[in-house]
């Protein structure tokens, strides 16, 4: 709504809220009232020594007063009678009487400051910042920043809820859990440490901490991780991390039937045509050719590579890496190029090598196919994707650095593919 009509509907709303108010009040405040007059009173004393007798006469009846006591108590209260019936009128009391100058008074205070207080106390900005507040077809930034808000708002709640009772092991696994969302490894690595004390039997707690270890010793899961994560498969041999750490550990020591068993039940786990089902399959079939005694295919280097198939069936092109990223760069990273169908689904066309040749030439052809079943030159486009794994293993990991290009035609040349984001 318009900012103007938006105030503008408030203020009368509230101007309407305090009319109705004040005509409420006003009326009583304005009519005049006076005292009793003489009539009126003599009534009521009337009324008062006449009780007052009935009582006396009833105390005589009762044996209570004797006649004599009787007679002069009788007296008394004529005498009294006839004293306030014969009594002038009194003036009025100072106050009795309403003045309409109050009611006046009044009405004209209470709005001003009834509004006073508002300003004072109240915000009115905020009528403003309501009705100029972001609609939900403006920049989406806003939202990302109401989630991280969020997540923010659930850790201190998760946090509270430990502080007030550390033996409650449900809230520890919800706050590892929370700051393991946020990559907050060393905290995540402790909060799962208590939640695992109070609930041991638990396998995604197992195997969340194995992950924070593993990340925190620098994703190296040999070691107390793998213990963890083995405790987790026994307690849950459907455990997804689990399996999946598992499944990379045996990448990592290079024993790769071992890794094809670990894969292959995770992908039983996974939603079909999905990134990550996609991730798993295409890692799950380079173990496959690994194990049965493929060797690792290098990118191929300037004019050294020879064309595998018709030119028509091959993508060229030069692989980059923007300065920013190129210095986190290490030794022992290891890059992985991938076709992938433009529908999703594993890769058609896969090879790996050294991160440390960035940048570099690349040829992708059937000669490189991840199944003989699907083949690069079953498909018209493609999508390429290339990942600088930290690891060495081919599955996307927090820190792996990565790039892609979309809707890449069967023969095209000259495509260039730069790598320049993080994987969070």
């Amino acid at each position: 709504m318009n900012p103007f009509w938006t105030v503008s509907l408030f203020w009368i709303a509230a101007v309407v809220c305090v009319a109705i108010a004040m005509a409420l009040v006003l009326p009583a405040l304005l009519r005049t009232r006076s005292g009793p007059g003489k009539a009126a009173r003599r009534d009521v004393n009337i009324a008062v020594y006449r009780d007052q007798m009935k009582e006396l006469e009833s105390d005589r009846a009762n044996g209570m007063v004797s006649e004599e006591q009787f007679q002069v108590a009788k007296v008394e209260l004529e005498a009294r009678l006839a004293d306030d019936a014969l009594a002038p009128d009194a003036s009025p009391e100072p106050g009795r009487e309403s003045s309409p100058r109050i009611g006046y008074a009044l009405g004209a205070i209470m709005p001003i400051a009834a509004f006073g207080l508002y300003f004072i106390l109240g915000n009115p900005t905020s009528l403003i910042e309501i009705a100029t507040a972001p609609t939900r077809s403006e920049p989406a930034a806003m939202a990302g920043s109401q989630g991280q808000h969020d997540i923010e708002k659930m850790v201190l709640q998760a946090e509270e809820k430990v502080k007030a009772n550390p033996k409650d092991g449900e809230a520890w696994a919800i706050l590892a859990k929370t700051y393991a969302s946020l990559q907050r490894w060393p905290e995540a690595w402790k909060s799962f440490q208590f939640a695992i004390e109070l609930l041991p039997e638990n396998a995604s707690l197992l195997s969340g901490q194995a992950e924070a270890l593993a990340i925190i010793n620098g994703r190296v899961l040999k070691g107390q991780p793998m213990e963890l994560v083995k405790r987790a498969l026994e307690l849950d041999p459907e455990d997804v991390k689990a399996l999946e750490l598992a499944g990379f550990n045996a990448l990592q020591e290079r024993n790769h039937a071992e890794a094809v068993v670990y894969l292959q039940r995770l992908l039983k786990l996974l939603p079909p045509d999905t990134p990550y089902a996609a991730n798993v399959q295409g890692a799950m079939l380079e173990a496959q050719r690994l194990a049965s005694g493929g060797a690792p295919a290098s990118p191929p280097q300037q004019s050294a590579s020879a064309p595998a198939s018709a030119s028509d069936q091959v993508i060229r092109g030069s692989l980059e890496i923007t300065p920013e990223l190129k210095a986190r760069l290490g030794q022992d990273d290891i890059i992985f190029l991938f076709a992938r169908p433009v529908q999703g689904g594993p890769p058609v066309a896969a090879v790996r090598g050294p991160a440390n040749q960035l940048p570099m030439d690349f040829e992708l052809s059937d000669r490189l196919a991840m199944n003989p079943g699907n083949l690069l030159s079953m498909h018209k486009e493609v999508v390429l994707v290339a990942r600088v794994s930290k690891s060495g293993g081919p599955m996307a990991q927090p820190g792996d650095l990565e790039g892609s290009v979309k809707g890449v035609k069967l023969g095209a040349s000259g495509v260039t593919l730069v790598i320049d984001k993080v994987v969070q």
